[in-house]
């Protein structure tokens, strides 16, 4: 697990970083450490915070493949990381941010990415 990059994902927060810069939207910082959850995304004037879930670590019920071996350890490990994301969310919403998590399988999907950009858009907006 040493090898498994939690920043800087090319599949994932690349992606959505280089699809925020296309479609011109911008005041965004990265992993700012005085949030909490260090959010990949953080839009402080508006008090958005983007996180990138990745499909196996966070569990989506789309696409989540447990390993066989040693199955009581991933499912501990991924309902830690779920838990974890659910803790932050409220921490955050309850000091008035908004809060949106995009799941790595919507950021391959190129329909689904320009949803994605159009509702971050829009909540930028206000």
């Amino acid at each position: 697990m040493a090898k498994v990059r939690s920043r800087g994902n090319r599949s994932t927060e690349v992606r959505l970083r280089l699809a925020l810069v296309r479609a011109g939207i911008s005041g965004w910082e990265l992993h700012p450490e005085s949030v909490p959850g260090r959010p990949d995304f953080w839009f402080s004037t508006e008090r958005m915070a983007v996180f990138v879930d990745g499909c196996f670590w966070h569990g989506c019920k789309q696409c989540l493949r447990l390993p066989h071996g040693n199955r009581p350890y991933w499912r501990a490990k991924i309902d830690g990381n779920i838990r974890r994301a659910a803790l932050i969310n409220r921490k955050l919403r309850s000091d008035g941010v908004i809060v949106f998590r995009v799941w790595e399988h919507e950021i391959r999907n190129r329909r689904k990415l320009d949803h994605i950009l159009e509702k971050i858009s829009r909540d930028l907006a206000g």
